[in-house]
């Protein structure tokens, strides 16, 4: 059994920045319980209040308890509270504060006979709230109340510090996540979430700012996101919700939901210029306006390289803007912009035999037949061009209403083979012409999406209910074709289709409160989708004679999915929340026929585990967070990669069972560590066999029982000469077990290093970072499969033989940074 020993470190926590801290308007004095007797003192309650920008009391948790009597009593008079919310410069944020509440013994009863004062006493004062809390910035609205275990909401934070090759790494950061690219730099990464092979996006939920990232019925797969276009440095927290429990998910959120949230703390023009191994270009401009919120940022980057072998030269460069307007008191307008453009080469899979053998056309040495390839025309290009408008408003009574519309045109083309010369079908007499794809798409997206919280209360608690919809129209042309092994020149359509998609969805949730201790939270989405597919690739001949090439499908689908959890705080600092739900995929339009109720993939899932966390009153001081659950997942029809058609087919139903741990520990400005461990058993129940016996059944290719992810970020500062040099060390490590492959074969478990090193010094900063330290030979992605590479005239053998696409070896990459801070900073 493989263990990696760095992820023995389960550590963690999230850093903050500083507020000037909430101020107390109204605050009316606590009553002494009826039911208690008086004690000779007084009694305090320790709250942790959720005080929003308008200064409302939203949320209340018992951080001490006195006991049930004193809690109910504190949380009831703190709900009348009301400040001055806090501010960052001149915006009102949302806060958390731990505030004590104390209660004071009433005066014992007058005793019968005993004569009445000869003045009567002013009443007493209502005894004062502490003026100064211990605030936890939880960014411009506060991250909602996590709906599992494994609802992660992570601040990017210090391990920015960590390298990582595109934002699409940043996803490392929630546990039981592993990507792997067979593609070439500027493919989409396949995703493998919670014993989800989840593709580029099939089974996975991807949003930017909130606007929906997976494409309907693209060729490569139903559901590819292409997350390449987000600039890290621009990248303030993730929120990933890992299973189907938050009833705001929609399509695609089978095995969970991954949303990027911006923002650009540092104020000012931070340029980065780096060079790195096999002549790799990078430059990154990104400025924040003096003066403004971080929701309002520039960012530019610039990528090239010919790659660290054969055909994998990229080139790509993208800009994202986004601007944050004040238009009330009450109201704030964010606008976003993005624009994207890359191209790609790509070695594709290759043989192990073949490079055991020394037979690829490429020097004999080891390392040149591991990068080698077969096939010099696979590649890809895309583009993508996205608007977004969000208006947030808050309403009176502490109810917020949000509206967003968004627009998005996006082109893409892969190219790939997997297979040689297997599967073409060549004319009598000619020799077989490749078993190259070319996978187009291009398309444009319409949509809206808005959620109403109506502050709702029942008593003095309040009762959080949240609706919220979808309204999202796709126009796409999706197309397969086959490609000539000699010029790339396509010779047959797979399939060629204009493709209609209009989803409307709706939600409601609500949270309560009905114990001290208990929190249940609630909901139902229902989403509805329709289909327009018109197939432009139809016979020209029928039995009945001649006929047009095309040929036009309609298709309706619906599907309700509950979601609910109920949160046990066991102490303070502990807590026990479990949670279940069904969820969906929606169908691939080409797969449907006419007037036919279009089928669901359906998702049911349920976890349950504990959450620990522990943090300093300080900002400066120590925060500790760790987390653990159990879960299992039931999909009605799933998906699996076929060689043949390169892309994911239906392979009926299938089961996981698994659990995770990961913790995190921070010490502001000085130490950010994050450790997690997955496992988990993807099976594909036998007919008959009982939903209950999880564990049964034969075992899903491709994913692996075992993930481990540690990242550390450690700064300091150093005063050579009477200079403050601000330095920075980081780690990464990746640790994936064996993945089972098909015909009981099984790959190498796999460990990655990832280093780098900065220091500062006034203005400018030197970093260095090493991936793949120790120079591993790994493979990035493997199969079993029947292939034929000899060439188009060499009999096919039907034994199959491991493929592989190679893993980037050590690189390099050394930037210069310069900081035009616009705003002074404090010395580092």
């Amino acid at each position: 059994m493989w263990i990696s020993p760095l992820l023995l470190c389960l550590l963690g926590a999230v850093a903050e920045p500083a507020v000037t801290p909430p101020t107390v308007l109204e605050a009316a004095a606590p009553v002494w319980p009826a039911e208690v007797a008086v004690p000779a003192g007084p009694v305090t309650v320790l709250l942790r209040l959720t005080i929003d920008e308008a200064g409302e009391v939203s949320r209340v948790d018992v951080r001490e308890s006195a006991g049930p009597p004193f809690d109910r009593g504190a949380m009831e008079t703190a709900l009348r509270w009301r400040f001055q919310p806090a501010r960052r410069g001149d915006v009102a944020v949302e806060v958390q504060a731990d505030v004590p509440v104390t209660f004071e013994p009433p005066e014992p009863p007058a005793v019968a006979g005993t004569p009445p004062p000869l003045e009567e006493s002013p009443p007493p004062e209502a005894p004062p709230v502490p003026a100064a809390f211990a605030t936890t910035v939880r960014g411009r609205a506060a991250a909602p109340p996590p709906a599992a275990v494994s609802d992660f909401q992570i601040p990017v934070g210090q391990l920015a510090d960590v390298p990582r090759h595109s934002a699409s790494d940043l996803m490392l950061l929630a546990p039981g996540v592993m990507l792997a690219n067979h593609g070439g730099e500027g493919h989409a990464e396949s995703i493998f979430i919670r014993g989800f092979d989840a593709g580029e996006g099939k089974d996975v939920e991807l949003r930017l700012n909130g606007v929906p990232l997976n494409e309907v019925s693209h060729a490569h797969g139903h559901g590819y996101a292409d997350t390449y276009f987000i600039i890290p440095e621009l990248v303030r927290s993730l929120r990933v919700t890992e299973g189907p429990y938050d009833p705001a998910q929609g399509d695609f959120g089978v095995a969970g939901t991954v949303e990027y949230q911006l923002g650009l703390e540092r104020r000012g023009l931070t340029a980065s210029a780096g060079m790195g191994s096999y002549a790799a270009r990078r430059l990154s401009l990104v400025w924040g306006p003096p003066e403004s919120s971080e929701s309002t940022f520039v960012g530019l980057l610039l990528r090239q390289g010919p790659g660290f072998g054969p055909n994998r030269a990229y080139a790509n460069a993208g800009i994202m803007a986004q601007v944050e307007l004040r238009v009330s008191e009450d109201t704030r307008l964010r606008l976003l912009g993005t624009s994207y453009a890359g191209r790609f080469g790509s070695a594709g899979v290759v043989r192990e035999t073949d490079v055991v053998d020394g037979r690829l056309p490429c020097a004999a040495d080891a390392d040149s037949q591991f990068f080698c390839l077969y096939d010099p025309n696979q590649g890809g290009a895309g583009q993508r061009h996205l608007a977004s408008a969000e208006l947030q408003t808050r309403l009176q009574g502490g109810g917020r209403f949000v509206q967003q519309a968004f627009a998005m045109m996006r082109q893409s083309r892969i190219r790939e083979n997997f297979t040689g010369f297997l599967n073409d079908e060549p004319p009598v007499g000619e020799s077989q012409r490749g078993d190259g794809t070319e996978q187009s798409y291009e398309g444009s997206t319409v949509g809206l999406r808005g959620r109403y919280t109506p502050g709702l209360r029942l008593g003095a608690q309040p009762m959080p209910l949240e609706l919220g919809y979808v309204a999202r129209f796709d126009d796409v042309h999706t197309r397969s074709r086959r490609l000539r092994a000699n010029g790339g020149a396509p010779y047959r359509t797979l399939f060629d289709n204009q493709v209609r998609t209009t989803n409307l969805g709706a939600y409601a949730s609500l949270r309560a409160l009905p114990l001290s201790w208990l929190t249940l939270r609630g909901g139902l989405r229902l989403d509805t989708f329709l289909f327009g597919v018109e197939d432009r690739n139809r016979p020209t001949t029928d039995r009945q004679g001649a006929r047009l090439p095309e040929e036009s499908v309609e298709a309706y689908g619906f599907f309700a999915s509950p979601r609910a959890s109920a949160e046990v705080r066991l102490t303070p600092a502990l807590t026990w929340l479990t949670s279940a739900g069904l969820g969906a995929r929606s169908s691939d339009a080409a797969a449907l026929s006419d007037a036919e109720f279009a089928p669901y993939a359906r998702v049911a899932s349920a976890e349950t585990g504990l959450g620990w966390r522990r943090g300093s009153d300080e900002s400066s001081g120590p925060e500790w967070e760790a987390r653990g659950a159990v879960f299992t997942t039931r999909v009605s029809r799933d998906l699996v990669f076929d060689e043949t058609a390169g892309r994911n087919q239906p392979v009926g139903p299938s089961q996981r069972l698994g659990a995770f741990v990961t913790a995190r520990f921070t010490l502001r400005d000085f130490v950010d560590l994050q450790a997690s461990a997955a496992w988990a058993r993807a099976t594909s129940p036998r007919p008959g066999a009982s939903p209950w016996r999880l564990w049964e059944g034969d075992v899903l290719p491709y994913i692996p029982n075992l993930l481990g992810r540690l990242d550390a970020s450690v700064r300091g500062t150093l005063t050579p000469f009477a200079q403050p040099v601000g330095w920075t060390l980081a780690l990464g490590h990746s640790a994936i077990g064996p993945k089972p492959l098909p015909l009981n074969r099984s790959s190498e478990p796999v460990f990655l290093f990832d280093v780098a090193a900065r220091a500062r010094w006034r203005d400018w900063e030197w970093g260095m970072s090493v991936e793949n330290l120790l120079d591993a030979r790994w493979r990035e992605a493997e199969f079993n499969y029947v292939s034929n590479f000899r060439g188009p005239d060499a009999p096919a053998s039907l034994l199959a033989a491991r493929h592989f696409s190679a893993g980037a070896p050590r690189t390099f990459l050394t930037t210069l940074t310069l900081h035009l801070d616009l705003i002074q900073e404090e010395p580092p």
